[in-house]
């Protein structure tokens, strides 16, 4: 069985990096992906998607120090599912998109750095359905 993601877009905001026990990182970030097409009048349309991001380790010290709102970027990782309690003790539940591999995408000078930038994350953290220990939960105030 296959759990693949690959997407491309623009960063929603700046990411918000943590680092917990052990000083691992673990990076946290919206993705929009959009979709044009013509309606049966002919108008275009555009659709967007917002993807919760994942980053951890190594990984998520380079988004920590390169990747910023409005930038473009390649994202390859796996979806994961997972719930949790919030503030209140009402169960919530959270798609995320844990990336593997990511490359920052367009023009030299965007971000100070060159004009393709790859970095891939060989380790992932043990999966679980439950919110880690020390992993925030996601804020109602996010634009999706």
């Amino acid at each position: 069985m296959v759990n693949k993601v690959i997407l491309i877009g623009n960063v929603g905001k700046d990411p918000e990096v943590r680092y917990l026990e052990g000083n691992v990182a673990v990076a946290h970030f919206p993705l929009a992906t959009s979709e044009t097409y013509r309606n049966k009048d002919g108008e275009k349309v555009t659709q967007t998607e917002w993807h919760n991001i994942v980053v951890w380790r190594g990984l998520a010290k380079v988004v920590e120090d390169y990747v910023r709102k409005g930038q473009a970027l390649y994202i390859e990782g796996k979806i994961r599912s997972r719930s949790y309690e919030d503030k209140t003790g009402n169960k919530r539940y959270i798609t995320e998109i844990v990336a593997d591999n990511l490359q920052m995408l367009g023009r030299k000078g965007d971000t100070g750095t060159s004009s393709t930038a790859a970095a891939t994350e060989e380790s992932a953290p043990e999966e679980t359905s439950e919110n880690p220990e020390g992993m925030a939960a996601p804020d109602d105030d996010l634009p999706f």
